[in-house]
């Protein structure tokens, strides 16, 4: 029912809010959420134009929300990239159906109205707050215990520990703001 442009969209606001209020680079965004940079840089920019994300170039600098999780809705994201399209007449041009739906196209509409309604009452920071046994794609809350510890975080926690110790066993440690060397042959 929803395109790839509009699952890409949902996992990188959401991994932006977990991230918020801190920018974060495309690179990062491509990485923590499994979505092909290229792609990604396209969806942004029209997640920018629609006024969801804000850019900030130079040193820190990256991509963040623009308003905060909560005032941030699931159809806010999805009308920014591709709006949910509402059956008004009939989609087969029947002109003896004239204004009026037929039963199939009428409930086909309810169908999508209940999306939508679904979609505009749900805030990111509700998505990021309801208590799952799943694991996120993108890790939440990144550090910090959330009040109920749930296996999610758990698993997390660990394979941020795990990649911690590993980096500094091979001196990669990353720096804000500071590209890593590639080792010379």
């Amino acid at each position: 029912m929803f395109t790839q442009t509009v699952e890409y969209a949902l996992r990188a606001i959401v991994h932006l809010a977990q991230q918020s209020p801190v920018a974060s680079t495309t690179e990062d965004v491509a990485d923590a959420t499994h979505v092909p940079r290229a792609y990604l840089a396209k969806i942004l920019s029209g997640l920018r134009r629609a006024g969801l994300v804000k850019s900030q170039r130079g040193l820190g600098g990256g991509i963040s929300l623009a308003k905060a999780p909560k005032e941030l809705t699931i159809l806010n994201v999805v009308n920014a990239v591709e709006p949910i399209q509402r059956i008004k007449v009939c989609p087969l041009g029947l002109s003896e159906h004239g204004p009026n739906l037929c039963p199939l196209h009428t409930r086909m509409d309810m169908a999508l109205a209940l999306v939508e309604s679904t979609f505009c009452s749900t805030t990111i920071a509700d998505v990021l707050a309801e208590p799952t046994n799943s694991i996120p794609l993108c890790p939440f809350p990144p550090t910090e215990q959330p009040a109920v510890p749930n296996r999610a975080w758990a698993l997390n926690r660990s394979l941020e520990k795990e990649r911690a110790i590993k980096a500094k066993k091979s001196g990669s440690v990353k720096k804000p703001g500071v590209k890593a060397k590639k080792p010379t042959s």
